[in-house]
């Protein structure tokens, strides 16, 4: 039997992207842990603001699992201290329980002197894209780097981020695991009266046919594209539909709202920001077409849980998003806003093409499960032990 201890700094009460995906890892390795023979214990490092106010406090999420380890400085400091020889990271390590594995799950991973390391690297946008990027995310060039010093396995969650992870970080091919993500949905998630009840809840008059958006709102998502193909079939093709964005307000997220005010059909765009996932499991289960031409995704849960939950899929024909749509979504240049206009129109006017695109893309969704993430991440371990 081995031990792990995973990362579980990132949840946060309302997560989204990593926070969902370190919430379902956790979640389904602890449902594993008997009949895999291993054990499990999370570990979390306290927000700077937290610690500032010395605010060690279990995070509420994690009060259900019985191994939880807190070390008592935040990512930052831990980052600087493991620079130099110092008594600090290894009095920590062993606060963990001298397991065999550590899991860092968002780009670091805890230094250890005894213990195995394994990290999460999701995506290279921040080299990639550096002007999609906030200052914040350009520093995880640096940390990555002073982590991969002593990491022994490297995650990541598509064929399409290793082979970036691979070029631009010179790492050997052998040393880099993928273990794709899964929908937060399931096919029959909401019931018909699971549906009525949400309506009320909704801000939106569901009469109005509607193209959807979900994601944080910001330039790497191309959300302006989005909003010019609309401009375009309003004016050009005058079809009936709304937008809606649904996702919080992230980096520069300034000049999307700005052409979303200076758009001549403002009134009939919706910016719904931070939705329950049951709300939000109601916009894709309803929506005429999901639209999603970001630049560059390590994985693209939304178009994911689009298929999952019946949605026909329009999204870019880069990075990671054709691995995981297949034949199941229309393809696009994100960089060419009729292109994607073209697409929209063609799902919205065809119902049989629609239909088909929605079986196609429900058939897609079930070869990804937080269970097979789970088995794959296990595996990994295994490959180093």
């Amino acid at each position: 039997m081995f031990k792990v201890v995973v990362d579980a700094t990132p949840l946060r009460p309302k997560p989204s992207g990593i926070g969902i995906y370190v919430y379902n890892l956790i979640n389904n390795l602890a449902s594993l842990e008997d009949r895999e023979n291993f054990q499990l214990g999370v570990y979390y490092q306290p927000a700077l603001r937290n610690w500032l106010k010395l605010n060690f406090s279990t995070p509420e999420i994690l009060k259900q699992y019985s191994s939880v380890h807190l070390v008592p400085i935040p990512v930052t400091f831990t980052n600087l201290l493991s620079r130099y020889p110092n008594p600090i990271i290894p009095y920590f390590e062993r606060n963990l329980g001298k397991p065999d594995i550590v899991h860092g799950t968002d780009y670091v991973v805890y230094p250890c002197e005894h213990s195995l390391q394994v990290m999460n690297i999701h995506d290279v946008t921040y080299i990639k894209y550096n002007n999609y990027t906030s200052s914040i995310v350009k520093t995880y060039i640096g940390r990555i780097k002073q982590s991969l010093k002593n990491t022994s396995l490297i995650l990541t969650i598509s064929q399409s981020s290793k082979k970036d992870i691979i070029k631009y970080f010179d790492v050997d091919p052998n040393s880099v695991y993928v273990t794709p993500l899964a929908s937060r949905y399931h096919g029959n998630y909401l019931s018909s009266a699971d549906s009525c009840n949400l309506e009320k809840e909704a801000r939106y008059n569901f009469s109005q046919p509607y193209i959807l958006f979900v994601s944080t709102i910001e330039p790497r998502k191309n959300i302006n594209s989005i909003i010019d193909a609309f401009n375009f079939l309003k004016q050009k093709y005058k079809i009936p539909h709304h937008l809606v964005l649904i996702g919080k307000k992230g980096w520069n997220y300034q000049p999307i709202f700005a052409a979303l005010e200076n758009s001549p059909w403002n009134q009939q765009i919706h910016h719904l920001d931070y939705l329950s996932d049951e709300l939000v499991a109601l916009f894709y289960s309803k929506a005429d077409v999901f639209v999603y031409p970001s630049h560059y995704e390590g994985f693209g849960l939304p178009v994911l849980e689009a298929m999952t939950l019946g949605a026909p899929v329009v999204t870019a024909n880069t990075s990671s998003l054709p691995e995981v749509v297949g034949n199941a979504a229309l393809l696009i240049n994100p960089n060419e806003p009729i292109e994607l206009a073209e697409a929209i129109l063609k799902v919205v006017s065809d119902s049989q093409l629609r239909q088909e695109l929605v079986r196609k893309g429900r058939e897609r969704a079930k070869l990804f499960s937080w269970e097979r993430t789970a088995r794959e991440t296990l595996n990994a371990y295994r490959s180093i032990l």
